[in-house]
């Protein structure tokens, strides 16, 4: 969650080379990378960029035990997931990869703290109430910390990060769905990682 201000969300179908488009985010400035497990290409995607230099790829929208299993054996390095069920989280402590749970109220941020976790995805960030809400949640829960997404734009993310409980954002902007240009995204991953300064 320090590596980089925005962890760019990557749904792929296919239309962008995953290994070429590892590259130009990392050497935009954006090493973390989150793949989406929505599409047939997401393990295959994982595989290949966790091959990639000076990339910290993981797993996104992961579901179930199962799923993380998949995915940590596809190179993800971290896991991250919608919400926080009991026997997901306790995989994902039992595997020690490192697991972001979505939470959306004070409710879920204690059972995740009950089960040892204090890191967690903020989820879905902008129709959860956005920064009043977040601001609202950190205030009982000093020591955790999150990584907003949901409807997190470029626009907006200065804005989340400004908070002292926000790490970092989950950038869904930064490739589209059947995105081909790699210099628009190099240019907005740039912009992007910029944000740290």
């Amino acid at each position: 969650m320090r590596k980089a201000p925005v962890i760019p969300v990557l749904v792929l179908d296919g239309s962008l080379d995953p290994a070429t488009l590892a590259e130009t985010l990392v050497e935009a400035g954006l090493p973390v990378i989150e793949v989406t497990l929505r599409t047939p290409h997401a393990l295959d995607a994982i595989r290949v960029m966790a091959g990639v230099s000076g990339v910290i790829v993981g797993a996104g929208t992961v579901l179930n035990a199962g799923q993380l299993v998949a995915a940590a054996e596809a190179g993800a390095r971290f896991i991250v997931s919608p919400g926080l069920t009991e026997p997901l989280a306790d995989e994902a402590i039992s595997s020690g990869v490192p697991f972001l749970p979505g939470v959306a109220s004070a409710g879920d941020i204690m059972r995740g703290l009950d089960l040892g976790l204090d890191r967690f995805k903020f989820f879905p960030a902008a129709s959860s109430g956005g920064i009043p809400a977040l601001k609202a949640l950190a205030g009982p829960f000093g020591d955790v910390r999150f990584c907003p997404t949901g409807g997190i734009t470029s626009e907006s993310a200065g804005d989340w990060l400004a908070l002292e409980a926000v790490h970092c954002v989950g950038g869904s902007w930064l490739v589209g769905r059947g995105e081909t240009d790699l210099l628009a995204v190099a240019e907005r991953a740039r912009q992007a990682a910029a944000l740290a300064s």
